[in-house]
């Protein structure tokens, strides 16, 4: 199903799903949020995004963002964005503490049941991140190039992932 981006806001539910650790929210993030999301991206990259960067997109009509939450506490974050026809999955985060507990599939998951499982999508990668690069795959991503030193604070190569329509 293909969404429009106006649609987007008003077609995002919350979601809750339960693990081990409990009940896991997946909800839209609002500015409020940003203090909490910042320290996590703070805590995941080298390199991380400025508030301007995450107010930008928050503030993109086209943009989905949405955050994970355990007990009331931000626990990730994952930002999407639509250009034309394609959607850029550009930022996903999850606190030190809650990695490797399917928050970051959670959320990818919830990304592919608001945005539409049939749209085109595409991602950049760390080469090393091997965790990531797998939970990709399982979604249906493919590598199709590599960008040369594109992460700045080590020059480390980046792969180029996409999902395109899957097909029934």
């Amino acid at each position: 199903m293909r969404r429009s981006p106006e649609a987007l806001d008003s077609t995002i539910p919350a979601g809750r799903i339960t693990s081990e650790r409990g009940d896991l929210t997946i909800r839209p993030l609002g500015y409020a949020d940003l203090p909490d999301v910042i320290a996590i991206e703070r805590r995941s990259f080298p390199a991380p995004w400025s508030l301007a960067m995450f107010v930008l997109e928050l503030s993109k009509p086209s943009s989905i963002c949405v955050g994970a939450v355990l007990e009331g506490d931000l626990v990730g974050y994952l930002i999407c964005s639509r250009y034309h026809t394609v959607w850029h999955l550009m930022n996903v985060a999850v606190h030190d503490h809650y990695r490797r507990a399917r928050v970051a599939t959670s959320l990818l998951g919830h990304l592919l049941d608001a945005a539409g499982d049939h749209d085109r999508y595409t991602l950049e990668v760390r080469v090393s991140n091997a965790e990531a690069i797998r939970m990709y795959e399982s979604f249906g991503f493919r590598t199709a190039g590599v960008r040369r030193r594109y992460y700045h604070d080590n020059n480390e190569d980046a792969l180029i992932m996409w999902r395109t329509e899957v097909q029934a």
